[in-house]
């Protein structure tokens, strides 16, 4: 189990780093856009063993996103350079090539069952990255806390 595990983060690591190097992203950005796509992987597999790919798709999109805010604000870079390749273990690429596949091998009910389960995974990544994505700057920001933290004492 725990080298399943073990392997799990090297694939979803070495996978998001190899798709930041595909777009360009600059090389001092590449450990911390693996990170964020290995924790949001591992949220992701811890989850799916309970509960449906869609509601694990979900909260590991929110790992991804709030990750990819934080480090937006401490390294002082676009979101999308950490968003992008973060959020590539969890798109249902096979979801939708088995949707194609079963559509091609004329395996209709499989075609719609896959295909709706993609579509959800994929609406359940845009909520997890809407609803991140809602939150002000500001709350991202060390000084917004201290600021509070002066106000309240």
């Amino acid at each position: 189990m725990i080298r399943e595990l073990i392997v799990n983060v090297l694939c979803s690591f070495s996978g998001t780093i190899a798709y930041a190097v595909l777009y360009n992203v600059p090389k001092k950005y590449y450990a911390c856009c693996g990170m964020t796509g290995a924790a949001g992987w591992l949220v992701y597999k811890a989850l799916v063993q309970g509960i449906s790919p869609v509601i694990a798709s979900f909260f590991g999109t929110l790992v991804v996103v709030l990750i990819s805010r934080m480090l937006t604000v401490r390294m002082k870079c676009p979101i999308t350079i950490f968003l992008v390749s973060g959020i590539f273990p969890l798109v249902p690429g096979a979801g939708v090539y088995y949707t194609a596949y079963y559509l091609v091998t004329n395996q209709l009910s499989l075609a719609a069952m896959k295909g709706i389960e993609s579509v959800k995974i994929a609406f359940a990544i845009v909520f997890g990255i809407v609803c991140i994505v809602s939150i002000p700057r500001e709350v991202f920001q060390m000084g917004y806390w201290k600021q509070r933290r002066w106000r309240k004492g």
